[in-house]
Order: structure tokens, then C-alpha cells, then sequence
């Protein structure tokens, strides 16, 4: 297995060339690596590099690009085969559709052409890696590495190893996740949905039950979180915030409200999946904020604004207040 040390001016691939996908290109291309892009579906390959041109401008336009933009496009190379998007690489990252029959045949694919050493990391959002990864001689170095989308503009990404990954493989994905850039979150153990999911799951969850239930809109709820959970959570998490929130700390916390919370969830056990009705609900109330055809548009608003919060956040200095080091004594 190559050093990741090594693996600076080698090409990665990126083999499912969707917004996930696209997305990863520009963190590997970004952090200096020559990246080929590969997907079954033509024509979303064909939309990469245009894709790619206006993000990096905007990036440098923010200050977070080392580079001029056509300097690290120029890195970012569409292939058309499998073959050639793997060949000589050392790590492939998989960004292909969320369905176990399509990344367990991209995994016996890549077990039939890839070189002996290289590495896959797959963009599964919540499938564990055993479910379509084990039992290939590949299966040793393949893992989830999932991140959030987009993964150019928000760091963090989730490894999670298989019940055949190799240690060496981890490690070899956390310091090449963390010399590009990535924030890594070790999942200790398969489950559906690793953590970042299963967080959200249950904040959705609530969010579809209240809106449901008559509780409130659509833009009501996502005013609680944009304009009130979301100011904290920017910069500290779930456990972070509750230690903060009682005079004794995360203790106090639990308490003091541990029995509402008991309660609150106590009270969801019978809510069954989104319906078709429930979904057309949902559908209507957002369609009264967002029309359909400015989806794109908003998804363009948003990298914007991602990129004004991660410019503004580099520039705040103080670590400290993120890492604030370890207790001594009682």
C-alpha cells in the first residue's frame, strides 16, 4: 500500500460523476492531485468540467483557492471507460447510485481490472460496505467514505470500515482524506445510516410529524433551525451545546431535561414511513417558498453561501474555541 505522502501528483478516480462525485473531483483537483472522472451516463460526465469551471472561480473568488481556477481544472480529466478511469490510480473514489445491485457490480468490476494496491472508498450514504463490498479480493481495501454534499464545501466525511477492511486501509483513507482537506469521523461499527445520517434521520423525522400533525409550515421549521439551532451547530455540536446549557454542565443537563426529551420521543414510536399523501403535503407547503424550476438556482445560493461561511470561518482565528484541550484533575 502506497504512502499517502507518495500519492501527490498520482491520479485518483472518481467513478459516478453525479453531484456527490462532482463534487469530490474538485476537493481532489483542489488539493493537487490529477483527477479522472468516469460515468456510465455520458452526459453527466460531459457536465463536470463546466460544473467545475464556475465553482473554482467562485472559490478564488472567496479566497479559498490557492490556485488560479484554470490551474486546478486543468487537473480534472473526463475518461471514458472504467478501465482507463482506474488504471494506475491509487484510490478510486465511488460515487455511483444509492442501490446495492449497481455498487456491488461496480465493486466485482473494479476487482476484475484494478491494480493489486489500490483503495475505494465509496460515497454510500448509508449502506455499510459489507453489504456489497466483502468476499473480493478488493474487500480488504475497500471502506465507506461518505461525506456530506457538497464535499468541496463542506468538510466533514465518515469512515467506515467493513467487516473485511484492513486497518492499514483506515488509515491509509484518513490522512489522505485529512492532507485534502476532509474533517474525518471514525464510525466505529456498521449501522445503517452511519452518524451523520442517523442524526438527520431523526431531526427529519420530527420535522415531517410537526409539519404532518398541523404543528407547523414548512418555513416554520426550517426558521427554528436556520435562525435558532443551526447558529450554534455551525460551530459546536450536540453535546457541546447541552454541556453549555446548564450551569453544571452536560449532567445538569441531563437532569433537568432528560425526561422531556424521554417523553418527546416517547411520543413518536408509532409514526410509520412518509406517504404518498404526507409526501404531496410536503411537496405543496415548499413549492409556496421554492418553485420547482428554481431548484437549481438555490442549490447555485447555496454553494455561495457555503462558501461565504467557510471563508468567513478560516479567517476567525482562536482554535481554541473548538478545541479546547483536556481536563486535569477531578
Amino acid at each position: 500500500m502506497k504512502a499517502v505522502q507518495s500519492f501527490i501528483g498520482e491520479p485518483v478516480a472518481i467513478v459516478g460523476a453525479g453531484l456527490v462525485g462532482a463534487g469530490w473531483a474538485i476537493a481532489f483537483a483542489r488539493a493537487g492531485l490529477t483527477t479522472r472522472v468516469y460515468d456510465a451516463n455520458p452526459s453527466l460526465s460531459e457536465k463536470v468540467l463546466p460544473w467545475a469551471a464556475k465553482q473554482l472561480s467562485a472559490l478564488h473568488a472567496h479566497g479559498l483557492l490557492g490556485e488560479p481556477p484554470q490551474v486546478v481544472a486543468n487537473r480534472l480529466v473526463c475518461v471514458n471507460s472504467l478501465k482507463e478511469a482506474v488504471d494506475g490510480v491509487a484510490y478510486v473514489q465511488e460515487s455511483v447510485l444509492e442501490r446495492l445491485d449497481v455498487k456491488r457490480q461496480l465493486m466485482e468490476d473494479l476487482d476484475a481490472i484494478a491494480d493489486a494496491d489500490v483503495i475505494i472508498g465509496s460515497s454510500s450514504s448509508g449502506i455499510p460496505a459489507s453489504a456489497f463490498a466483502n468476499d473480493l479480493e478488493i474487500s480488504p481495501r475497500a471502506l465507506i467514505a461518505h461525506p456530506v454534499n457538497p464535499p468541496h464545501l463542506v468538510p466533514v466525511v465518515e469512515l467506515v470500515p467493513s467487516t473485511q477492511t484492513s486497518a492499514d486501509t483506515v488509515e491509509f483513507v484518513d490522512r489522505l482524506m485529512v492532507s485534502i482537506g476532509q474533517s474525518v469521523v471514525h464510525v466505529r461499527k456498521e449501522v445503517e445510516g452511519f452518524v451523520l445520517n442517523r442524526l438527520q434521520a431523526a431531526l427529519l423525522r420530527e420535522a415531517w410529524a410537526l409539519q404532518r400533525d398541523g404543528v407547523a409550515s414548512c418555513e416554520d421549521i426550517d426558521k427554528t433551525v436556520r435562525d435558532g439551532l443551526g447558529w450554534r451547530w455551525s460551530f459546536m455540536g450536540p453535546f457541546e451545546t447541552i454541556d453549555l446549557n446548564a450551569p453544571g454542565g452536560i449532567a445538569d443537563y441531563a437532569s433537568r431535561l432528560g425526561a422531556l426529551y424521554y417523553s418527546i420521543a416517547r411520543s413518536r414510536v408509532d409514526d410509520g414511513p412518509w406517504n404518498a399523501e404526507l409526501i404531496a403535503q410536503v411537496e405543496k407547503d415548499r413549492r409556496q417558498h421554492l418553485c420547482a424550476d428554481d431548484l437549481a438556482a438555490r442549490r447555485d445560493w447555496r454553494d455561495e453561501k457555503l462558501m461565504e461561511f467557510a471563508a468567513r470561518k478560516s479567517s476567525i482565528s482562536g482554535q481554541s474555541v473548538s478545541e479546547p484541550g483536556s481536563c486535569t484533575g477531578a
